[in-house]
């Protein structure tokens, strides 16, 4: 598992995108969409409209992912 961010691209309202992840949250977050029957690309898109404007999309889906595996171990 590299520690260092993996670029992969994304479609957002019809754009692609690439967003730089390290590989533990991209594994996490592609079961988190797979958890909910959505593609990575819905999920990112989610993210994307209820993000801050002034975080980016990778520190967004970061604590997106963060706070999914907080909420699940705290039950």
């Amino acid at each position: 598992m590299k520690g260092r961010p993996v670029k992969h691209s994304l479609t957002l309202k019809g754009h692609r995108t690439s967003v730089s992840l390290e590989d533990l949250f991209w594994l996490e977050f592609r079961r988190i969409a797979r958890e909910n029957n959505k593609t990575i690309n819905a999920l990112a898109s989610e993210i994307d409209v209820s993000r801050d404007p002034e975080v980016g999309l990778a520190s967004s889906i970061r604590v997106f992912v963060l706070q999914h595996c907080l909420a699940s171990r705290d039950g």
